[in-house]
């Protein structure tokens, strides 16, 4: 099948990035117009090399990297310049804790041999939309900084996307980062606002074919990857290598990118059972990614598509692909003591403003992670009938005893 759905991911690897890039390059169906290199999880530099090391230990070394901000649209060159007394620090707070010193966990990859672009994910963001109006599917799993960025290249940006998908946010909800504020967005809450508002501008001039979705940690939390789920998969992916009777280098270099992904998952199970939820893994990212791509191939003008020519009431119930949703008015607190950095849904129509998101509310977990371990088992090869292979893989694999932590 010959690529016809363009996709232009902005992300910030991170463990569950990775992931997320892995389940796209199983996707023969997905033009990759190219892929944004943003500040977040590390810094945009090492961000960068990391795109560039999973992307080379696939063989896909063809993919356009395109680097980010080094900073938050906030951090003028102003606030960077110690000249008051709380001194702004040199650079922003990374998650190494969470995804180790280089944002790969235990994870060793390749040293690039090729470079990220000269072009700037900003102008990136406003060519592919330029290049595709109508047509663009924009995800977005770290920090919003590029597109934001992009906003001021391309004020159009909006209405020339088929739809944009964004992973961040929680709403009435603990946070991961703050109490109340989840990383992507306390990355860069100015950023995240840029977007929010343009969006909701072009949906309020009836420009906006449909509503951003915004996919919070309250709902993707519920995406645990186990220990025994990612033995199944590496089980999996080396039954159905065996029995297809590859010898392909592009074979051979999946299960080395498999088993790589399982070392950089060693170490966010090892977080997050320091963090008090056990031997688990939260990955939000893959999800997003997914319910985009499942959505773009079977919309079919859902009730929550902006495209209706009457108003989107607040509160209208949607689903998405594995999921439920919920229209609202949606904006950040950027000034809070407390909060800032907090999204916050208007659920009652207190401040009187017409519905500018579709929020995620509740995904069905079980079905989702079956189906990205299944496609991430099979791989990217599509030159053989993996489907009839995977029968006889599977009943082979559910008769192993998973290996003990």
């Amino acid at each position: 099948m010959p690529p016809h759905l363009p996709l232009f991911l902005d992300c910030d690897p991170g463990i569950d990035d990775a992931i997320a890039l892995g389940y796209l390059l199983c996707q023969d169906d997905v033009d990759i117009i190219g892929i944004a290199a943003s500040g977040g999880n590390v810094s945009t530099a090492q961000v960068s090399v990391n795109v560039q090391g999973w992307l080379e230990l696939a063989g896909r070394t063809d993919i356009p990297i395109h680097p980010g901000s080094e900073f938050p649209t906030a951090w003028s060159v102003g606030d960077l310049a110690p000249d008051s007394v709380e001194v702004t620090p040199a650079e922003p707070e990374y998650a190494d804790l969470t995804h180790g010193p280089t944002g790969t966990g235990y994870a060793h990859l390749p040293t690039p041999t090729t470079t990220a672009t000269s072009t700037s994910a900003a102008q990136a963001w406003a060519d592919a939309a330029r290049a595709h109006p109508g047509e663009l599917i924009g995800v977005v799993i770290g920090p919003t900084t590029n597109l934001a960025l992009a906003l001021a290249i391309e004020p159009e940006l909006p209405r020339l996307l088929r739809r944009l998908f964004i992973m961040g946010g929680a709403f009435n909800y603990r946070g991961n980062t703050l109490p109340t504020t989840e990383w992507n967005v306390t990355f860069d809450p100015e950023a995240t606002a840029t977007v929010i508002n343009a969006f909701d501008h072009a949906h309020s001039q009836g420009t906006l074919r449909a509503l951003p979705v915004i996919a919070p940690i309250e709902a993707t939390e519920a995406l645990e990857m186990t220990l025994a789920r990612l033995s199944t998969i590496l089980d999996r992916a080396a039954s159905l290598h065996e029995r297809a009777g590859e010898s392909s280098a592009a074979g051979e270099s999946w299960i080395d990118w498999l088993a790589q992904m399982a070392e950089a998952l060693r170490f966010y199970f090892e977080f997050h059972e320091w963090d008090g939820l056990g031997y688990i893994a939260h990955i939000h990212d893959p999800f997003v990614l997914a319910c985009a791509l499942e959505w773009a191939r079977g919309d079919q003008g859902r009730p929550t598509s902006a495209g209706r020519e009457e108003p989107i009431a607040n509160g209208t119930r949607g689903t998405l692909p594995w999921a439920s949703t919920i229209c609202a008015p949606v904006d950040v607190e950027l000034t809070g003591k407390l909060t800032r950095g907090e999204t916050v849904a208007d659920w009652l129509g207190r401040w009187g403003k017409g519905v500018n998101a579709e929020i995620i509310r509740t995904i069905d977990a079980q079905t989702f992670l079956d189906h990205l371990g299944e496609t991430l088992s099979k791989g990217p090869q599509h030159d053989h009938d993996a489907q009839a292979v995977w029968a006889g893989a599977d009943t082979q694999c559910r008769s192993r005893t998973n290996p003990e932590r």
